[in-house]
């Protein structure tokens, strides 16, 4: 009745737990919300004012054009630009040859999804919906496949190593290989790459090339950034560029898989989640669940343990063998051992 009543209060616990997480992240969604609009509404407003002015000044300049048929224009031209085609003279590059649709079909797989070039026709739209229901599934498998594999190489070895090696608890470790890997992958795949987008890329600036990394490598993917656009009409192989990006974003993104699958390994992070999810106690394998009672309680990791003996206890001997072992005690004939080994031993 007891052990009932407890395991009622600890599930009415992570619902309480829960409840406080939904509204947490609710609340946090909406400061969002506010700070982002207080942030860009104002912008947003001065440059429609902007526009408006432009508009007034071209019609005013050239009366031979009416307001109807310049407001068609724009239309039709913003409409054409958000299909990825441009009525700029100097912009005549193709956004459908080979590489640079290699790009789109990994921004479709990976989710990221720029949204600068999309399908024109119905039959690429339609294509591109059976291609998505077939290679996103796979994409995830294979992300999946290689991110555990790597995290044997980068995580679950070096943790192991440096245990057995430095007699450190666990938890620490993995918590201070977690920091380690996060920093290194962060200077790496977004810091070096934002300047050498700066670089490369003559209208933007860190921030944007910054931008542009995180942005790319979380798939958030707005599109508001895409390289290429102005690097291509002055470098000798746009297309070698291109590709070279599409490589960047496939790596960086199994990179910062690797990084938050280690994060979510932690065992801080796994006994919080069992805060929220009562049922997922059971769930833990028994070495995580070793590992945070002994940081709960304070205790630490013994430098002497058996990592075989760890994950593969001695078995326990059957009936018939434990009556085999006391017929052999029993035939076997005593010896007194004698006192002066004994007094030995003591002193």
């Amino acid at each position: 009745m007891a052990r009932c009543c407890a395991q009622l209060a600890e599930r009415r616990r992570s619902l309480l737990n829960f409840a406080l997480l939904v509204a947490a992240y609710i609340v946090y969604l909406l400061t969002g919300a506010w700070i982002f609009s207080a942030i860009e509404l104002p912008y947003e407003r001065e440059l429609r004012l902007e526009l408006l002015d432009a508009r007034r000044d071209f019609l005013g300049n050239n009366t031979c054009v009416s307001d109807a048929r310049l407001e068609e224009l724009l239309a039709r031209a913003l409409e054409a630009n958000n299909y990825g085609v441009s009525v700029l003279r100097n912009d005549d590059s193709d956004n459908w040859n080979f590489v640079s649709s290699l790009f789109f079909s990994s921004t479709v797989l990976t989710t990221t999804g720029y949204g600068h070039t999309v399908p024109l026709s119905d039959g690429g739209k339609a294509f591109c919906i059976f291609y998505s229901l077939f290679g996103i599934p796979v994409t995830l498998f294979f992300l999946s496949v290689a991110v555990q594999r790597i995290m044997v190489l980068v995580t679950r070895r070096p943790i192991s190593y440096l245990h057995r090696r430095w007699a450190m608890s666990k938890s620490k470790l993995a918590a201070i290989h977690a920091t380690c890997l996060a920093i290194v992958t962060a200077s790496l795949f977004i810091l070096v790459p934002a300047w050498v987008f700066t670089s490369l890329e003559s209208d933007w600036d860190f921030l944007e090339s910054l931008y542009f990394c995180f942005m790319s490598l979380t798939t958030i993917g707005l599109g508001d950034y895409v390289p290429g656009q102005t690097h291509t009409q002055d470098s000798p192989h746009p297309q070698l560029y291109r590709l070279a990006i599409t490589l960047y974003l496939l790596l960086g993104l199994v990179c910062v898989l690797v990084v938050l699958e280690t994060c979510c390994e932690l065992p801080q992070m796994k006994r919080l989640a069992r805060r929220f999810n009562h049922e997922n106690v059971r769930e833990l394998d028994s070495e995580t669940a070793n590992i945070i009672d002994l940081d709960h309680t304070g205790g630490r990791l013994s430098d002497h343990s058996d990592p075989v003996m760890a994950h593969h206890p001695p078995a326990i001997p059957s009936v018939s063998e434990q009556a085999a072992s006391l017929r052999q005690d029993k035939s076997a004939p005593y010896t007194p051992v004698p006192g002066s080994a004994v007094n030995g031993n003591l002193r």
